[in-house]
């Protein structure tokens, strides 16, 4: 054999060697991916804004005391405000037709935490009582309309 012969075969050899070894390493690789790709849970949210739960107390108002057609809420209206940058996601009850008029309740989520805070004239009042009790039975995840 001649020596050109030799080195030309001698490279074959090498780059099938180098192939092998490339094909050990890349299956080495894959095997190890499964362990990789475990399910991890999601980290936990930096700041909880309430959204979520004002979402509900929303639907939930707005079901129970409007759809229903509740005559003790038939002089007001719903307005949702859960697009609040002050992290305080919040719904109103406003008089009807009058969406811009002072609130006579408000119902807002508190950052961080599962409070939600109920104010405003209306709580001292007769229907105030009501109000409280379904925002606090929703806040604690029940969906019901009555008290």
């Amino acid at each position: 054999m001649s020596a050109i012969a030799w080195s030309a075969s001698a490279i074959r050899v090498g780059r099938s060697r180098n192939r092998a070894r490339l094909i050990a390493v890349g299956l080495a690789a894959l095997a190890a991916l499964p362990a990789c790709s475990t399910r991890q849970e999601a980290p936990a949210r930096v700041s909880d804004t309430g959204l979520d739960r004002m979402e509900r107390l929303t639907l939930n108002a707005n079901r129970c005391w409007f759809k229903s057609k509740d005559p003790a809420f038939a002089a007001y209206s719903l307005a949702p405000e859960l697009s609040s940058f002050s992290g305080k996601p919040r719904f109103l009850l406003v008089p009807k037709g009058k969406p811009e008029a002072r609130p006579l309740v408000v119902v807002e989520g508190a950052s961080g935490s599962g409070a939600v805070a109920t104010y405003g004239p209306l709580m001292g009042e007769s229907l105030g009582g009501r109000i409280g009790a379904d925002v606090t039975r929703w806040a604690a995840g029940g969906n019901g309309c009555s008290a």
